[in-house]
């Protein structure tokens, strides 16, 4: 596979990573109208951290051991 289309396709996963924490920001937003701006982003962290009902991955299966 060619550098450039390695750059792409990596430039697109981080585009959809940043699509679906804004998403999320604002579900929080939604769930929670009277939250300040830090205490969403505090919400936001933990979520990434924690990531309820995924707490073993996205995927079924055994967790993958590859990276940690």
């Amino acid at each position: 596979m060619a550098d450039a289309q390695l750059a792409d396709r990596f430039r697109l996963a981080l585009d959809m990573y940043e699509f679906g924490e804004k998403m999320t920001q604002s579900r929080l937003r939604r769930h929670h109208p009277g939250a300040t701006d830090e205490q969403i982003a505090r919400m936001l962290r933990d979520w990434r951290m924690e990531r309820p009902g995924a707490s073993g991955g996205d995927a079924a299966g055994r967790p993958s051991r590859q990276f940690g």
